[in-house]
């Protein structure tokens, strides 16, 4: 597995630290220019939007080294995020100026199925040149993203994805409201993007793992913060594979949202907020250090391989408050039904295959298999249903990971309690569209199957995606 240690992209001559010192600080996101029709207020809007998938030329790296060929919305590397209030319609007309068919997933949205963005189950792919409107209501608050779902590994590992961010109508109070999209690119020592996507060994093993991680599509030297203010941090992992476990050395973070559902304000386990491909994370952090002073985040997930993601930066200005906010930090709760667990229907749902797994018998290509099945979306094949769910029933799946390998399970247009893991209680009992389970480890989940269609369940680790780990429910 190759990993981001000491040098910022394959090859390199420099040593991180040496490379990192003319790096700039943590990018902000542009925000896409929206049109509404109706004044700011409270009553929900149309918000309407342009994005336009094409290659680019960006600047990951320093600018003292090349510049990167990706793939970008609207020539933006993350895309341009979407800002909306709860409540509001969007309106996306999606123009594609690749060389190959592609699609819009609005990844967490609970949302219609003929909006999911899933090519040969909920629309056709657009074509080079052609365009598509995607038009929904955005029911929950939170911290979303939106991603193609054609030929993923490829499309999103060269740079196509962007944030959806919902507000609150009632917003907790903080100073600044700020957005973090990582990345995960395998950069050649010119910073072009390394070729070989879907090769047998990613496919097989723990996917296409980078070795240069961006923050807002830049590598980062510093984050700048001034002493006494609050911050809500979005976290969003928009890598293919790469599993972040974040640790903010001299500082408390709270977790006051995951995948955009609210959670009980707590301090993650450890001290280390942990995102798997396709989650998100909404921290609360009182920024509590001196005015000059430096604190490292480091991500720690893999053993032996930890690094420095970037610092937090202090001004050397007065703090801004001696004492933090006296406000809740408890977010208002989303508009979800509650499973009922006594009337619920039950399924297993055993991931299988990889390498050190057992792949005998899977379709040429296939490295993985749900329930003894291997799949894949895009492919122009119509995936059957593995279960048929009657509308409106609360559901219960045991989601039981045979493998030596981490994936991270998403269920489309539906959220789910995380009840349990190997067979204990969780304390938060959180809501997810996206439930990252170990090696041989089980998770069982609850929702209430109410929004008709059929919708993929499928690993997000992009390349497990393509090579078997996906499967069909149907609610009807």
């Amino acid at each position: 597995m190759e990993q981001l240690v000491k040098h910022p992209f394959a090859g390199a001559s420099l040593a991180r630290r040496r490379f990192l010192a003319a790096a700039v600080g943590v990018a902000a996101i542009p925000l896409i220019p929206l049109r509404r029709d109706a004044q700011a207020g409270t009553e929900p809007r149309l918000v309407e939007a342009r994005l336009a998938p094409a290659p680019a030329t960006v600047q990951l790296v320093p600018e003292q080294y090349p510049s990167t060929g990706v793939w970008a919305y609207n020539a933006a590397v993350p895309g341009p995020a979407l800002r909306l209030r709860q409540g509001d319609r969007l309106r996306v007309r999606v123009e594609n100026g690749l060389e190959e068919g592609t699609t819009v997933h609005w990844h967490g949205i609970r949302l219609p199925n003929a909006m999911d963005g899933v090519p040969d189950l909920t629309q056709p792919s657009i074509r080079p040149g052609e365009s598509f409107l995607y038009e929904f209501t955005v029911p929950d608050a939170g911290t979303y993203w939106y991603h193609p779902h054609q030929h993923s590994y490829e499309q999103i590992g060269r740079g196509l994805s962007g944030a959806l961010i919902v507000e609150e109508r009632e917003p907790i109070r903080v100073d600044r409201d700020v957005l973090w999209v990582l990345g995960d690119w395998r950069l050649e020592r010119d910073a072009s993007i390394r070729g070989g996507f879907g090769n047998f060994m990613d496919l097989s093993h723990n996917g296409r793992v980078g070795n240069t991680v961006t923050i807002n599509g830049r590598v980062p030297e510093r984050f700048a913060v001034r002493a006494g203010e609050r911050l809500r941090l979005r976290l969003i992992n928009a890598a293919n594979a790469r599993i972040f476990g974040l640790r903010f050395l001299g500082h408390e973070p709270q977790v006051v949202a995951l995948d955009g559902q609210p959670v009980e304000p707590h301090a993650p386990a450890g001290g280390v907020v942990v995102l798997a491909p396709a989650q998100r994370a909404d921290l609360v952090i009182d920024m509590l250090g001196e005015p000059g002073s430096r604190h490292e985040v480091h991500d720690t997930f893999y053993r032996n391989l930890e690094y420095r993601l970037v610092d937090v930066a202090y001004a050397a200005e007065p703090p801004l408050r001696t004492q933090p906010l006296d406000a809740s930090i408890r977010l208002p709760a989303n508009p979800l039904s509650e499973p009922d667990l006594v009337r619920a229907e039950r399924h297993d749902i055993v991931l299988t295959g990889g390498m050190m797994g057992n792949m005998g018998g899977l379709p040429r290509g296939m490295a993985w298999a749900v329930n003894g099945a291997s799949s894949s979306c895009g492919s122009g094949t119509v995936i059957d249903p593995l279960l048929v769910l009657r509308r409106g029933r609360s559901c219960v799946l045991r989601l039981v990971n045979e493998t030596e390998w981490h994936h991270p399970m998403h269920l489309h247009g539906h959220s789910f309690r995380v009840l349990a893991r190997d067979g204990r209680p969780t304390r938060y009992r959180e809501w997810l569209d996206t439930v990252l389970l170990a090696p041989r480890e089980t998770a069982d989940v609850a929702f209430v199957a109410d929004n008709p269609g059929d919708w993929l369940l499928h690993c997000h680790v992009l390349e497990h995606q393509a090579s078997g780990m996906t499967v069909c429910l149907r609610v009807a």
